[in-house]
């Protein structure tokens, strides 16, 4: 028997005339005589000509929607439409039976909420193949970007004991019984005697960490999972996910503002390169939805359109301080059509701001810079005014924040001073303040959410649709 061969291999028709054995799962047996078999590799299937004189009537009644099959046949041109070779099958094996009554995904279009409670099944849909083809690329692009710029490639800890956000919104981490964990003198939960010997939390960032590592390797970046025990179930969060952290020395916000956008674009560029069949599949699907909107609330671009237009436009920079400008001059905020009106400098800016900013003002991605310390946090450089820090969002169409980042303050005092104003517990951070003490330099990073930048270029509408298990509130499945 030959050996298997991949369909999008098959599709190529390079091996027309020859034997081939290929492996998939049925995704559709028409007139009991053409398959359409798909095994992943593509979302294209290809069809099976099945000799239906002379195959066995109970193994023809086994080939259903969903099961898997084995086909040894010889690649011929295609006599039909659609497609360009097909399989004339001289053997069919049934490696695994699907029960067309209780497989939960049916021949027909499905919702996605549907497919979200059905989660270990929904790979096997075109969309989410298209999806987990893409995030795939993605992380390998995302690998090969750093590695091709001398980045090394740090781990940091998934189990720590600080809160680099200081958000306090985390997982604890514990081996004690629930019900009963020891208690010191006062009534306090005894850490001391827990496995580490102190309070232990899941990672909400890999910066501070990173940070160390950059202090001696130069350039450095951290690809990982961290959590969030934030009660939020929106579109936008998970609990879970991924992000991606380059930490730089020698660099200041122009460096790292510089970097992060060559970045993205590299990012975007490699995936319509290496993936372009299912992004082009994708762009399809959200016309298809596109149609069941009022036309006011239809996108001005097409997926490949705004993937594209990410790549040929330089992303605008402006400061804070002016962006307030322009949103509370805006007809939009005038006209109160904002949920959350801007009144003055020193706002938080939400996603609707931001969004604002990128698709009704500059129409291009925008790079926001020296926002308000009240609203950042403790390890940004402190400008000269006293007022802002050298901190650096980059806000994407349809997303709004896709990256956010600062050029870290080196400076000793500064740094315990922000910390003190800011309750961050120094005798915690001993080891962040080491790296001020000892051959301090000027550095930068920034942090960017692996699932937004999925989410953009597939499309979707909802992070828990680019997560292959999303972890959200009340959501541990699978």
């Amino acid at each position: 028997m030959s050996q298997r061969i991949k369909i999008k291999a098959l599709l190529t028709g390079e091996l027309t005339g020859k034997e081939v054995t290929v492996k998939g799962w049925v995704r559709a047996f028409r007139q009991n005589r053409f398959i359409a078999l798909n095994d992943g590799s593509t979302n294209n299937n290809i069809q099976i000509v099945v000799d239906f004189e002379n195959t066995d009537p109970a193994l023809l009644k086994r080939i259903t929607f969903g099961s898997a099959i084995s086909v040894v046949g010889e690649m011929v041109p295609s006599l039909g439409s659609g497609q360009k070779v097909e399989v004339n099958a001289k053997t069919i094996e049934i490696l695994g039976d699907c029960n067309p009554e209780e497989f939960p995904l049916q021949p027909k279009k499905q919702s996605l909420e549907f497919l979200r409670e059905n989660a270990h099944l929904r790979f096997r849909t075109s969309t989410f193949g298209s999806i987990f083809r893409l995030r795939n690329t993605l992380a390998f692009a995302v690998h090969k970007f750093f590695n091709d710029r001398g980045f090394v490639y740090l781990h940091t800890p998934i189990i720590t004991a600080s809160d680099a956000e200081g958000a306090g919104e985390m997982f604890r981490v514990t081996t004690f019984d629930p019900t009963k964990p020891p208690l010191t003198d006062t009534g306090e939960v005894d850490f001391k005697q827990d496995f580490f010997g102190k309070a232990t939390n899941l990672t909400v960032s890999g910066q501070l960490e990173g940070e160390l590592g950059a202090m001696a390797l130069s350039d450095i970046y951290t690809f990982g999972p961290t959590f969030r025990a934030e009660n939020s179930n929106t579109t936008r969060h998970l609990a879970e996910f991924w992000m991606i952290e380059p930490e730089m020395a020698f660099y200041d916000l122009n460096d790292n503002m510089d970097l992060a956008e060559e970045m993205l674009k590299y990012l975007i560029g490699y995936a319509l390169e290496h993936n372009r069949e299912d992004i082009e599949f994708l762009t399809q699907r959200l016309l298809e939805e596109e149609k069941q909107k009022p036309q006011a609330e239809r996108s001005e671009m097409t997926l490949l359109e705004k993937l594209q237009f990410c790549l040929d436009n330089d992303f605008q920079r402006l400061t804070y301080t002016e962006a307030i400008e322009i949103l509370k001059d805006s007809n939009h905020n005038k006209k109160k059509k904002f949920q959350y009106l801007i009144e003055g400098w020193g706002a938080d800016l939400q996603s609707e701001h931001e969004r604002y900013l990128v698709e009704k003002h500059f129409k291009k991605p925008v790079i926001l810079t020296d926002y308000p310390k009240d609203i950042k946090s403790f390890y940004m450089r402190l400008n000269e005014d006293g007022k802002t820090v050298r901190a650096m969002d980059i806000l994407f169409p349809g997303i709004g924040e896709i990256i956010g980042g600062s050029q870290r303050e080196e400076r000793y005092d500064k740094l315990t001073q922000r910390m003190d104003e800011m309750g961050v517990p120094k005798d915690e951070l001993w080891w962040y303040l080491d790296t001020r003490r000892f051959g301090a330099c000027e550095h930068a990073g920034f942090g960017l959410g692996f699932e937004r930048l999925v989410l953009f270029v597939t499309g979707m509408g909802n992070i828990r649709d680019v997560i292959p298990f999303p972890r959200a509130p009340k959501t541990a499945e699978f």
